[in-house]
């Protein structure tokens, strides 16, 4: 019978293992992908469409105007709704995923300078606490650093550019182009 203590080194062993693999890696930058993808994408939609009860740009534009101090508030409302809305679907993808996170990284260090820092890191004034923009700024920027993973529309279409032109390691043959067996010189 194995005890408390046995179970506890057994799943830490599990854990490290998953931890150390590539797929675990993947299905770790998947899910933050994913969870990036849902909050942006549903704050972008908001600011820019007044989706999900969001403000719409005229609304959020106000906003920015008169709490974050940024003028022209139309032009930065519209360019954080794009950021978020677009970034996030390309993250959540993974099109360009480093640079969408690199940019969802811009966003919310600009949402905590403009108006969240001033608050503290938890408060119920407008535009509450930057608690949440430093957790997702974080994970943004560990999606910037590691990338989208191998299971990333990225990562596909590099395969598909690989398969195509025949990559292969230094020293080896080129591949056949026509399929008539290896190149002979002339």
């Amino acid at each position: 019978m194995i005890g408390v203590a046995g179970r506890v080194a057994a799943g830490r062993r599990r854990l490290s293992t998953v931890a150390a693999s590539p797929h675990g890696r993947d299905a770790a930058l998947l899910g933050a992908r994913v969870g990036l993808a849902w909050i942006f994408v549903y704050h972008g939609m908001g600011t820019l469409f007044g989706s999900f009860g969001g403000a719409g740009i005229h609304r959020a534009s106000v906003f920015y105007g008169t709490v974050a101090h940024l003028h022209p508030a139309t032009l930065f409302t519209v360019l954080g709704g794009v950021i978020e809305c677009f970034g996030g679907a390309a993250v959540g993808v993974g099109v360009l995923g480093r640079l969408a996170a690199a940019a969802l990284v811009g966003d919310m260090a600009v949402a905590m300078a403009t108006v969240t820092f001033a608050n503290g890191i938890v408060s119920s004034r407008p535009g509450s606490g930057y608690e949440l923009n430093l957790a997702l700024a974080a994970l943004a920027f560990v999606v910037a650093v590691l990338g989208t993973g191998r299971w990333s529309a990225d990562a596909a279409a590099r395969a598909v550019w690989d398969r195509r032109h025949r990559r292969h390691l230094p020293g080896t043959a080129p591949a056949d182009p026509i399929g008539v067996g290896p190149r002979t010189p002339t």
